[in-house]
């Protein structure tokens, strides 16, 4: 049976506690702790007040000079390398007045690594204010006659420069389109409506919005459209066989995948101009000033 002695009552001393670490708020010196234990009461609540209310102003000022320090990370992380969203008129504007199709949900990709231009092969004399009718036209062909679950091309764009959602699933996401067979992953299309074969011409208004999106949808990535990426073909029936790693352009012509003649030569010619000025959009210099991840772990320069 044991026999507990009563405690015999600790006296209070200056200072912490020996036989345990003292508690100090954030910032608050050892001295002043010390110092604390040896003051009255009522002496000790306001000097405690004291320090307190000064290590709270120090702790907002370092939370204010932490806060203005992630923004300016922030910003300089994405100022040079991103473009602003171009404006795009929604889906809606052409689907109207049709029937709602049943169609399945859309699917996406993590990311947009590369923009593949196509032409429609259809009249380039028609008026920019017909074209919600060219698209939906488009959309008639493709989904009726080719048995397609909506029309394949993430975006369009018609003579006078004016960009449309194709698509479902998003404009600001990265849809996997149904656009250029075998790459219809991490890429996006975008169609200039109309015809381009050697000697059309091709009119500035379009070539700047297709630069536009370009730096909008690869800026989301961090990449420069004047590099190369590389793509996992899905498809045989490409020019790379199904699992091949393909390098290609981020800017590319429908013809750099599959075998055709699209966007038409007049289109293609105008490539090297659209990607200088997509990189200039994103804030970036002419010269090979980036290293262009293509998201396989290795960074290829811009070109």
């Amino acid at each position: 049976m044991r026999v507990r002695r009563a405690r015999q009552p600790r006296k209070r001393r200056c200072g912490p506690i020996a036989d345990r670490p003292a508690r100090r708020g954030p910032g608050l010196p050892g001295p002043f702790v010390a110092a604390l234990g040896c003051l009255p009461g009522l002496a000790a609540v306001v000097a405690l007040g004291v320090c307190a209310n000064g290590v709270e102003r120090a702790a907002d000022r370092a939370g204010t000079a932490r806060r203005a320090g992630s923004a300016q990370q922030a910003a300089r992380a994405s100022g040079p390398h991103t473009a602003p969203r171009p404006r795009i008129v929604p889906r809606s504007v052409w689907l109207r007045g049709t029937a709602a199709a049943h169609r399945p949900p859309p699917r996406y990709d993590d990311k947009v690594l590369a923009v593949f231009v196509h032409h429609t092969d259809s009249p380039n004399d028609y008026d920019c204010a017909d074209t919600p009718r060219i698209i939906r036209s488009l959309w008639t062909g493709q989904t009726r006659d080719r048995s397609w679950d909506d029309i394949g091309y993430n975006f369009l764009v018609d003579k006078c420069g004016t960009l449309y959602e194709g698509r479902a699933g998003g404009a600001d996401r990265p849809v996997t389109g149904a656009h250029t067979q075998g790459f219809n992953h991490r890429t996006t299309g975008i169609a200039a409506i109309g015809t381009f074969t050697d000697g059309a011409a091709v009119p500035a208004a379009m070539t700047e919005a297709i630069a536009a999106l370009a730096a909008w949808k690869l800026g989301l990535a961090g990449l420069d459209p004047r590099a190369e990426v590389r793509l996992v073909s899905s498809n045989s029936n490409s020019r790379y066989p199904r699992g091949t790693t393909a390098t290609l352009p981020a800017v590319a012509a429908h013809r750099d995948a599959y075998m055709t003649r699209c966007p038409g030569p007049a289109l293609v010619a105008r490539l090297p101009a659209i990607r200088q000025r997509a990189a200039a959009l994103q804030g970036r210099t002419a010269a090979r000033d980036t290293a262009a991840r293509d998201g396989t772990g290795q960074a290829r320069q811009a070109g």
